[in-house]
């Protein structure tokens, strides 16, 4: 039987009662939950409807609200330009919920969360591809929102618009449950995309000694590769361009592409299509010619059209240069059998992914993640497919030799001396990569360092920062230690701005940082947030008398004349945790506060947050 529960809403416009259907249940035995069949969904084509016009969920889908799961079992509405306005009920417990609601598609262009807070107000949070990454709620690759729900049934309500596929998996995290998944994904991602730079460095430096342009072309396929898997799975919003969401959101449909136009001319190559099948090469040159309009298209059509062209174009050109590659086979030419492996991998997880946007196929981690897939086996596969075709020209070259051995007895010597020249060749090559390998990780810690690290002033930034609170706190529970956390907030920041520029900030922001470390001990955590607001961790401190002394020290070192006679002051708040009782958010809020206080008291000083400020942050 199906129960009827009404939860009153109070918006800003209206108070409606809403009969709630199948409702999401949320405690704390479940770390991470899916909400594809509680989902209810309303098209909105004239993209007219706000929150306060939604009409009320209905029992058993009656009424304009319709189940959002296919019959396929996942959110896919397939390509559309209306936008969609998806329910979740959720049913949470006794006490309140800290969830993290995923939308594990990060090509959508513009999402909208709205969830409930304590007072029954809906609260608004949005993300997207058309933003820049630094706009998001939270920072992962995919779409994230954070929550606090309140006790309670009630809805939280999606709205979502994209010119792309409008796949919309969701799902409900615990916060710890997912930081343990990202760190696998983002591993296995870490490992993928490290094989196709090694991949794409290997064959240049190949091209470099050979000057053979089927590796050439090949090397600007696995770049492309790289440039349209990275925004699929939102690692290039992420870390490759971040500021740059005008080609993020174009970047799918172009990297696509761009590897089917520069994977048709290294099959070209491969397969010499031009000697061996020439009608056909005409075909492959007419499929370079669509590629090539693809990629240019978002210039001048909708994003949604090329987006359903290269999807199509994918299909037909994967089917077609595997029938080429059965065709070269059954000629017999060299590699053609392990080339016709490899691109059947690659170019199915093409047909998957290209079936997957058109929301002909479930979507799934397979089918979301075919292409890298695909592309996996790819390399093993062409890796056999160079071989057997070195295998060849091997016993070619060893024929040849010996026919030459009964005719002339004198190239003897000139043949051991190119082996000779070869093997020093292959040496040298070998010291060459593993020279790049060693730039490469080399690369890697400095990206690793600049994601933890402010780029101005070599500081931590908000990341390391959050993280460093947290075990900071996590041992003074622990210890029954003490934490403070000083805000601080530079005073005439802007008027140097306004009347110095923005180099002369810069300036004053990198002085500051060298006194706060200063100031500071090694162990101390300093960092920061943006802008020219800062914090300083402190453990292992005794009292509140020790956060007053570097305050005040800070306050002393920081209100000195910059170079150029610049003159700036700091206001700081201080906020102290005992025994880690506070989280990290309370404790900057606290920190904040105090620092608000110091503003308002004159600048250039510090305050230390009172206990009635203590009890309103906890």
């Amino acid at each position: 039987m199906l129960k009827l529960i009404v939860l009153v809403l109070l918006l800003s416009c209206h108070v409606e009662a809403w009969a709630q259907p199948t409702a999401l249940r949320l405690d704390a035995s479940h770390a991470v939950v899916h909400a594809a069949p509680f989902l209810q969904y309303l098209e909105d084509p004239a993209h007219q409807l706000a929150l306060a016009d939604l009409p009320p969920l209905q029992p058993d889908s009656r009424g304009p609200w319709k189940p959002a799961l296919n019959d396929r079992g996942n959110v896919n509405l397939g390509y559309s330009s209306s936008t969609y306005w998806l329910a979740l009920p959720v049913s949470v417990a006794q006490h309140r919920e800290d969830r993290l609601l995923e939308i594990a598609f990060s090509s959508l262009d513009h999402v909208e969360v709205y969830s409930p807070g304590d007072d029954g107000q809906y609260q608004r949070q949005f993300s997207g591809d058309l933003y820049p990454f630094n706009q998001r709620p939270y920072p992962h690759r995919n779409l994230v929102f954070p929550l606090q729900l309140p006790a309670g049934d009630y809805p939280i309500y999606i709205k979502v618009r994209s010119q792309g596929t409008l796949t919309v998996p969701i799902n409900l995290w615990q916060v710890e449950a997912m930081h343990e998944h990202d760190q696998y994904a983002y591993s296995l991602l870490s490992l993928y995309y490290g094989a196709l730079l090694a991949l794409f460095f290997y064959n240049f430096l190949i091209y470099i000694s050979t000057r053979e342009t089927v590796f050439l072309f090949y090397v600007a396929f696995v770049g492309s590769m790289v440039v349209a898997q990275a925004s699929l799975n939102g690692v290039g919003n992420q870390f490759l361009w971040p500021s740059w969401p005008v080609w993020g959101n174009v970047a799918l449909p172009c990297g696509m592409a761009a590897t089917g136009f520069f994977g048709v001319f290294f099959s070209r190559i491969f397969l010499n299509t031009r000697i061996n099948f020439p009608r056909l090469d005409r075909f492959m040159l007419a499929f370079a010619g669509l590629f090539l309009f693809i990629f240019v298209s978002p210039l001048f059509i909708p994003y949604q059209a090329s987006a359903l062209l290269v999807s199509v174009a994918g299909i037909v050109f994967s089917l077609f240069v595997t029938s080429v590659a059965v065709s070269s086979y059954l000629h017999k030419n060299p590699g053609a059998f392990y080339f016709l492996l490899a691109w059947s991998a690659v170019l199915a997880g093409v047909v998957i992914l290209g079936l997957r946007n058109l929301g002909w196929v479930p979507t799934n981690a397979f089918t979301i993640y075919s292409m890298q897939i695909g592309s996996a086996i790819e390399m093993l596969m062409l890796s056999f497919a160079l071989a057997d075709r070195i295998t060849i020209m091997r016993k070619e070259k060893e024929q040849a030799q010996r026919d030459t051995l009964n005719a002339k007895q004198e190239l003897v010597d000139a043949l051991i001396k190119t082996e000779q020249e070869l093997e020093e060749r292959v040496a040298l090559r070998t010291k060459e990569i593993e020279a790049v390998n060693t730039q490469l990780r080399h690369k890697e810690r400095e990206l690793r360092y600049m994601a933890l690290h402010d780029a101005l002033t070599g500081l931590a930034n908000r990341t390391l920062m959050n993280d460093s609170l947290k075990r900071a706190l996590a041992r003074a529970g622990r210890d029954n230690s003490l934490v403070a956390v000083l805000l601080i907030d530079l005073d005439g920041f802007k008027e140097v701005n306004d009347s110095y520029g923005h180099a002369a900030g810069d300036l004053v922001l990198q002085v500051v940082a060298a006194r706060l470390r200063k100031v500071t001990r090694v162990s101390d955590v300093t960092a920061r947030l943006g802008g020219d607001e800062f914090v300083v961790v402190l453990e292992d401190t005794h009292g509140t008398e020790d956060a007053v002394r570097i305050a005040e020290k800070l306050v002393v070192e920081l209100s000195r004349p910059v170079e150029g006679g610049l003159h700036i002051s700091a206001s700081i708040g201080i906020a102290l945790s005992p025994g880690g009782q506070m989280s990290e958010d309370a404790l900057l809020r606290l920190a904040d506060q105090a620092m608000y206080e110091a503003k308002l008291a004159g600048r250039n000083r510090w305050h230390v947050a009172s206990l009635d400020e203590y009890d309103s942050a906890t």
